[in-house]
């Protein structure tokens, strides 16, 4: 929270956008750190998380305004609440504990559930649709990409070979197979520092997602909406989106559309990553606009 803080500089008068609300951990305290006269934009592709948030920032205080959307919407949620350019804008990307800890959305390898993983539940197939007719070299590829699963050809032919049998349909089945694939039993798994199956549901999540699409456009379209002098703050947890994230603010940079970006990713202190083990691989990058 600190870092975060410290990065986007929240002050009375300011407008900021927190592009993934979740429970509003993050946007209660941007909210009070900009009033008065702020206001904060809150986006979140979850519904379940929407009722939550409002209510605590209902308890700061102030101005805000919810949307139910992706963040790569940014430019028409941002015209749908009248505003064209803020102070400062935050995304902190993956997968949020509450969907995690949740066995009805899918998303836990170690919860017996429906395999959905959808963040917004509303919109698109559910992870079952997607393991029914992804090819095995595609799956394969997704899963050491997005995964960095090495057992990915295995895991992947033993999917599409189980799949002839009978349909993926739950978290169970799904674990069971990845298990089966890098010759693991459930017991064994269930006591493994990393589960054997926490890389393949990675993957899966983010393909369902398409969280590396959604956050190319969200860096894409970025710059245009903040004010001179406006930061923006990414906080990732995959390789892959930090790369992603990487690779953006340094071109931009070089393009003087950025005067400043960290040069190195901000990482938890040991006091934080004790207190909140998600907080163990989350990356921060900022950048200010030129």
């Amino acid at each position: 929270m600190d870092a975060v803080l410290d990065a986007l500089d929240p002050r009375p008068g300011r407008v900021v956008v927190d592009c993934t609300l979740g429970l509003g951990g993050h946007s209660a305290e941007l909210l009070r750190r900009i009033q008065p006269g702020g206001k904060l934009i809150g986006i979140d592709f979850d519904p379940a998380n929407m009722a939550v948030a409002r209510r605590a920032l209902e308890r700061v205080g102030g101005a805000f305004e919810l949307f139910h959307d992706n963040f790569a919407a940014l430019p028409t949620v941002l015209q749908q609440a009248g505003v064209t350019h803020v102070d400062a804008v935050l995304a902190d990307v993956g997968v949020a504990s509450t969907q995690i800890d949740d066995p009805t959305r899918g998303f836990s390898y170690r919860r017996p559930g429906p395999l959905d993983m959808r963040m917004d539940p509303t919109r698109g197939q559910p992870a079952s649709a997607l393991l029914a007719r992804i090819g095995e070299s595609e799956l394969a590829a997704a899963l050491l990409e997005l995964g960095d699963e090495t057992d990915a050809p295995e895991i992947a032919r033993l999917i599409v070979e189980r799949r002839k049998i009978a349909p993926i349909t739950t978290t169970q089945a799904l674990a069971k197979i990845v298990c089966d694939a890098r010759d693991f039993t459930l017991e064994r798994a269930a006591g493994a520092k990393l589960h054997p199956a926490a890389r393949t549901f990675q993957a899966l999540r983010i393909l369902v997602n398409r969280e590396l699409a959604n956050l190319e456009r969200l860096l894409r379209v970025l710059p245009d909406h903040l004010k001179p002098g406006g930061v923006c703050a990414i906080i990732s947890f995959h390789s892959g989106e930090d790369r992603i994230v990487k690779k953006s603010f340094q071109e931009l940079h070089r393009a003087g559309i950025y005067k400043k970006i960290t040069r190195d990713p901000v990482v938890a202190s040991a006091v934080e990553a004790e207190s909140n083990p998600r907080a163990r691989s989350a990356k921060l990058r900022w950048a200010l606009r030129a």
